[in-house]
């Protein structure tokens, strides 16, 4: 399947060496081995296969191969030194991909700088834009059978839905029993796992810590790494609310969302609304890979819980107010609020089950699946 990012990394090979990330079985191995074809002795080397850490190790690849694909090298120790060399060291015209799944500027490892020697971009399960491009179907399609599956190839193009929660299953355990573990103790894997199940119950809320770590009985400081821990291994991701003052809008509640939206246990409002989060969270990203531009996603909120579910910046100004419905099509009370505060920024309302598109006191009331389906991803 070929996915949205195909092109740019393409691109990108021929100058840079090129950093991709995301999520375990989002499609990085199979966007790679895609690419592979297409070069001369390309050759994919994992750090987690025996063999392959012995040729990594020895750096004794095919010196003549015109693409090497290295995967989850942030696993071994003092990495980022080490792939400086290789980048500086490598045959002339050798293209570099380097693949994981976890977030590597998480992992702050001594060692010298790759600045200016790579790009960067975040591989993100297949959004409605992506999948009406994939399958030709309507976007309202696409949204319901994302809403159903999640956004992760296998599930999304397995042929019925018990296949896909199989998947799901296994895909749960494996993360928790394998994934988390390189990053905490043994110990700590069952505690590890009741946060999880919580979060999943917690989608779309503002996240309180504290009152988490009193069901647990433990800290709110482990909580809070045990958080780090799931966003570095692309499992939840956060949005925080919007603030000018950056470090204010950090210490205040986040919200929590999964990047596999199948993983969320609640109502279809909060599928939709983590379904969402997860497409306007790629669009951002998006546009700082592919643009450099300085695109963000967040909340607003305001100390009366007057809230929007969602606004997107760029360079620090906000750019869209976005409230998400099943099937409400009145203005949301706080989005004339915040639209009035905000007249700069253009203010929607996405609405799974709208009968009629209106354009109310500054607010656009438009159908959800349209209106994903236009985002750059």
């Amino acid at each position: 399947m070929k996915r949205y990012l195909d092109n740019l990394v393409m691109i990108d090979l021929a100058s840079k060496a090129v950093v991709l990330t995301g999520p375990r079985q989002v499609g990085k191995t199979t966007l790679s081995r895609q690419l592979m074809k297409l070069y001369d002795n390309a050759q994919y080397l994992n750090w987690d296969v025996l063999a392959d850490r012995m040729v990594l190790q020895r750096q004794s690849w095919n010196p003549r191969a015109g693409l090497l694909v290295m995967d989850e090298i942030h696993k071994m120790p003092d990495w980022k030194a080490w792939l400086k060399g290789v980048a500086d060291g490598r045959s002339a015209g050798q293209a570099l991909l380097v693949t994981g799944s976890a977030r590597m500027d998480t992992f702050r490892q001594t060692g010298d700088s790759l600045a200016g020697r790579y790009f960067s971009f975040k591989l993100h399960p297949i959004s409605v834009k992506e999948w009406c491009e994939q399958q030709g179907v309507s976007p309202a399609i696409a949204l319901d059978h994302l809403l159903e599956r999640g956004g992760f190839p296998e599930p999304c193009l397995a042929e019925d839905v018990v296949q896909a929660d199989r998947w799901r299953a296994q895909y749960f355990t494996d993360i928790i029993r394998e994934d988390v573990l390189e990053f905490s103790r043994l110990h700590e894997i069952n505690t590890m796992k009741m946060f999880v199940e919580l979060l999943r119950e917690r989608v779309g809320s503002p996240l309180s810590l504290a009152s988490i770590a009193r069901d647990l009985a433990v800290s709110p400081t482990t909580l809070k790494r045990y958080l780090e821990i799931l966003q570095a291994l692309f499992i939840v991701f956060t949005v925080h609310p919007w603030h000018h003052n950056i470090a204010r809008a950090i210490l205040q509640a986040p919200k929590v969302y999964f990047f596999d939206t199948g993983l969320v246990r609640g109502d279809q409002g909060a599928r939709l609304e983590n379904a969402v989060a997860g497409m306007l969270l790629k669009q951002a990203d998006f546009l700082r890979d592919s643009a450099g531009r300085d695109a963000g996603l967040h909340y607003v909120r305001t100390k009366d819980d007057a809230e929007v579910d969602f606004a997107l910046s760029e360079n620090g100004k906000l750019t869209q107010l976005i409230e998400c419905k099943l099937g409400d099509n009145k203005p949301h009370r706080a989005l004339l609020r915040f639209a009035a505060q905000f007249p700069e920024a253009e203010a929607v309302q996405i609405v799974f089950n709208l009968r009629q598109e209106e354009f109310i006191n500054g607010i656009a009331i438009t159908d959800a699946a349209n209106w994903l389906a236009k985002l750059a991803a």
